[in-house]
């Protein structure tokens, strides 16, 4: 089958194809017209990529995986190098996530400080209304440094 073929039948753009392609997950031969040429085996294979990119993995991620892309990866087995990867990412995404949630508790204290009737739970916007209001003028400030 052709890549728009393939890219029909997985969801997955064209581009994002050739992207695997190089980074080596799947492969194709050309056909005498210098179109790419994928076997039927791509489509199980495509989507088992995109099952392992959902679950947070980067695609250096799963090119250790690369042997056993073309079975039922969602129901399989994990092997110790496969934990061993996902128990790296999910402490990359714990750190992300603790670091944000930093950022965004210095923000809510900011807001808290020079806003005193902003609540924080309502992402900024004082209750009622759509704007922040400066709390004796009434007026919308233009820029204040935090």
């Amino acid at each position: 089958m052709r890549i728009g073929e393939l890219a029909r039948r997985t969801g997955v753009s064209p581009r994002a194809l050739r992207h695997y392609e190089q980074a080596g997950l799947i492969a194709s031969t050309r056909a005498d017209n210098g179109y790419r040429v994928y076997g039927e085996g791509a489509v199980a294979r495509v989507s088992n990529i995109r099952h392992l990119l959902a679950a947070g993995l980067t695609l250096d991620d799963v090119s250790a995986f690369r042997s056993c892309l073309d079975g039922d990866i969602a129901s399989a087995a994990p092997s110790a190098r496969g934990l061993e990867i996902a128990r790296e990412r999910l402490a990359v995404l714990d750190a992300r996530i603790a670091a944000q949630t930093e950022a965004r508790n210095r923000l809510a204290a900011a807001l808290a400080e020079s806003y005193p009737e902003v609540s924080a739970t309502q992402g900024g916007a004082p209750s009622g209304s759509g704007q922040v209001t400066h709390r004796t003028t009434g007026s919308v400030p233009r820029s204040r440094p935090m």
